[in-house]
Formats: C-alpha cells, structure tokens, sequence
C-alpha cells in the first residue's frame, strides 16, 4: 500500500514538530511524562485531529509498559479493549494487560520500555518497542538473580474515538525465556 507519509524524529522535538503541524496530544498535565517515540511516522492522509488521538492513545498504553502506572493504560484502552493475540488464560479487556504487568514487574521490578518506531496508518498504530529491566524477583518458578533482560515487540493498536480498542502484539519470548533461565 502506497501512501504519503512523514517521518518525524522523536525526543524533544516531537512536541514542537506536532504544533507544527496543528497537532496537539491534549491538555492534560501527564502528557509530559508519556514516552516519546524514537521515530514517528504519521500518513499524512489522517486529520490533525485523528492522528494526535491515535498518537495520544499509543504514548499512553506505552507509558504505562514504561513505567507500570495503571493510570495510562485506563485513559489508553477502550472499556471494550480486546486483545487480538492473547497468551493462554490472559483476562480480556483492559484487565488484561493490568493483570499482565502486575505479574510480569513481579520478575522484572525495573522493567523499562522504549519506543524505537511509531507508525500511524489509517485507525492504526504500529510501535516496535524494546522491554529492558533486571530479573530480581520470581518469574513461575524461577528466581532472579539480577540478571539483565533486554527483548523487543511488536504492537499493532486500532484506535477508535482516541482509545485503544484492540491489540495484536507479539514479543520475542525465545530471547526473553532464555535470558530468564526458563529455556
């Protein structure tokens, strides 16, 4: 599929490229605190208005991976989230990913997520992000001993009225699984 895009550099300059552009992510205080994409690229076929919705939505839910404050994920995910890629027997809806993290920062207390790319196409955002912490705490039966864990993945979110209203993720769990000791 062809289409006009822009690609945009992330860091500091993004708010400033985004009100540039007639974009805006919202009043809210928070929004300094959300996590900026390395590199942003938005088809230039959207509206100012659905693009920074869908922008918005995409910060938020990857604030919260970031940083494990629940606050992001309930303003990023629509009450009727699901999510298209489920591990078996992960609750739906925006209980889910809660749940998920809740478990996951059990193992990796420090757990840290960059964005490395943000693509916004349609009522879509794909993020390619990049999980890092250390496994000091207890992951099934396996016990941390600090060690470093490093691994990426793959979110596509359908963005509906500036909420997250489904998600196809995958995670490289080989590399994640091994680096925990479970491989």
């Amino acid at each position: 599929m062809l289409f006009s895009s822009l690609a945009i550099p992330g860091g500091p300059r993004l708010a400033g490229f985004l009100l540039s552009m007639g974009l805006s992510l919202g009043a809210s205080a928070a929004t300094d605190a959300l996590v900026e994409p390395q590199n942003l690229i938005v088809d230039r076929s959207l509206s100012a208005e659905q693009a920074s919705a869908s922008i918005l939505a995409a910060r938020r839910y990857d604030t919260f991976w970031h940083t494990g404050n629940e606050t992001f994920a309930r303003e990023a995910l629509a009450p009727t989230f699901i999510d298209k890629t489920p591990p078996a027997g992960r609750k739906q809806g925006p209980e889910g990913p809660l749940l998920a993290s809740r478990a996951f920062r059990q193992a990796v207390p420090d757990l840290t997520c960059t964005v490395e790319q943000m693509l916004v196409v349609g009522d879509r955002v794909v993020v390619h992000l990049r999980f890092r912490g250390h496994f000091s705490g207890t992951f099934d039966q396996l016990k941390g001993q600090g060690q470093a864990v490093e691994f990426i993945a793959t979110d596509i979110y359908q963005v509906e009225q500036g909420k997250i209203v489904a998600n196809w993720h995958i995670e490289d769990n080989l590399t994640l699984f091994k680096q925990l000791g479970a491989l």
